[in-house]
């Protein structure tokens, strides 16, 4: 499996609830593309506070790397991708990408 892990430090004027549809635009994903087994997103909650700016981000799982592949491929993922980097502080800079292979080799 692959974790597809993306943290956003959103420019200060973004609201949480503009926020928020820009998250619910990327849940609509789910269920169209094999091999996207699920997404999480939301605002970070951590106790220790070391989040340093990236306070918002997801985290999709993917049963390979022809699907996460897909996943960036695919329209919507643009769509929403583009609204992410208009809306990050510093466009692309405010947006951290992660990807981490999770279990058996893939």
């Amino acid at each position: 499996m692959i974790r597809h892990i993306v943290l956003i430090r959103f420019n200060p004027d973004m609201t949480e609830a503009r926020i928020a549809a820009i998250f619910d635009e990327l849940h609509l994903i789910e269920g169209r593309l094999d091999g996207l087994l699920n997404i999480t997103s939301g605002r970070s909650e951590s106790p220790e506070k070391i989040e340093r700016g990236y306070l918002h981000g997801f985290v999709a799982d993917f049963v390979d790397w022809a699907a996460l592949q897909a996943y960036q491929d695919h329209p919507m993922h643009k769509a929403v991708g583009a609204q992410l980097v208009a809306n990050a502080v510093g466009g692309l800079d405010g947006i951290l990408v992660f990807d981490l292979p999770v279990g058996p080799s893939v």
